[in-house]
């Protein structure tokens, strides 16, 4: 039987032809296929290679989303057990080459897997999930400060989350942190991952602890969001961490991570928005993200307001200087009537 590396070496063998098979909404461009994204939508953003050593390794530049074709096959599918997508790849490779001149491919091209989009599969990932109270994900939040994580019901636990190196292509499961990105109707919509080290050190010990999963364009991870209510005031930031820290000391704001700086400048903004407070963050891809959103917001009559933590993010600033500091430093800087609104 082929392990996965090997799955995924057949699989660029025949680049091209996975390409127009799973991604028909794209086109060659080049030594390329690019498409709009994993969800087969036209655009750019997502380009595969063809040819040469590293034929099959594609990217997606609004997500960041990357790896080797056999996880396009997961992501276009929407799989989540490994075997499925291995058996999905096995079934690919026995089928005759698609007709290169077919622009879309059919019901009789596909298996009833790639039927799903990354969506639903998020969605039933979460559903595999439990409650987060009591669990390594509690203490891991806990320990960054964090005291009421188990309050927030977009935060879940799964205790044996599958994981598969991008580049050796060997998969394992670790216990990890699954928070719900939803959009502006409380939909589930994605699902961020953060995997755990099962001894209680921080983080797992891989490449890529931290990944998400399914519709995260304009969606984003929600604390204290009232569906389908007129929210006047909100914050917006990228990372989970960061905005959970906000949360905790205004545990009234509603707040949204966006959880990528390209996410976070493409937030839908919710009914009735008046004010948007954006957590700042210090690296050049963090301001890019709040400056398209600053740009957006003032287009629709919002006023972006930024927000500065004293050390390097905010999560920082909690555990490091105290909520009492951080209380203080953000009095400052919210407007009067938001002030006495969501800070103690």
């Amino acid at each position: 039987m082929l392990s996965a590396a090997e799955l995924a070496d057949r699989l660029a063998q025949d680049a091209e032809a996975v390409c127009r098979h799973y991604l028909s909404a794209g086109r060659r461009a080049g030594n390329y296929w690019l498409v709009g994204d994993v969800d087969n939508n036209k655009g750019r953003s997502l380009y595969v290679r063809l040819t040469g050593p590293r034929a099959g390794r594609w990217t997606d530049a609004a997500t960041g989303q990357f790896g080797d074709l056999l996880d396009l096959v997961r992501e276009t599918c929407g799989l989540v057990d490994f075997r499925d997508v291995t058996e999905e790849a096995r079934h690919f490779l026995n089928l005759p080459r698609p007709d290169p001149l077919s622009s879309r491919r059919t019901d009789a091209q596909c298996s009833a897997a790639v039927e799903r989009p990354t969506a639903e599969r998020a969605r039933r990932l979460f559903r595999m999930t439990g409650p987060l109270a009591g669990t390594l994900a509690d203490s891991y939040l806990r320990e960054r400060g964090i005291l009421r994580p188990s309050t927030h019901m977009a935060l879940r636990f799964h205790p044996a989350c599958y994981y598969r190196d991008l580049v050796t292509g060997r998969t394992s499961s670790y216990p990890a942190l699954i928070a719900a990105v939803t959009d502006s109707a409380g939909e589930i919509t994605g699902v961020h991952r953060s995997w755990l080290d099962p001894a209680g050190g921080g983080k797992a010990r891989v490449d890529n602890p931290r990944r998400a999963l399914g519709g995260l364009l304009g969606n984003g991870v929600r604390f204290c969001f009232p569906v389908n209510a007129p929210i006047p005031v909100m914050a917006a930031g990228e990372g989970l961490e960061t905005m959970l820290s906000l949360s905790h000391v205004m545990p009234g704001m509603p707040i949204v991570a966006a959880l990528t700086a390209n996410h976070l400048a493409a937030l839908r903004f919710p009914r009735g928005c008046r004010r948007i407070y954006i957590a700042a963050d210090a690296d050049a891809a963090g301001r890019h993200g709040i400056e398209a959103l600053s740009r957006r917001a003032q287009a629709e009559g919002i006023l972006p307001l930024v927000l500065s933590p004293e050390l390097g993010d905010f999560n920082e600033d909690l555990r490091w200087l105290g909520p009492d500091q951080m209380t203080a430093s953000l009095q400052a800087q919210l407007v009067s009537e938001d002030a006495i609104a969501f800070l103690p």
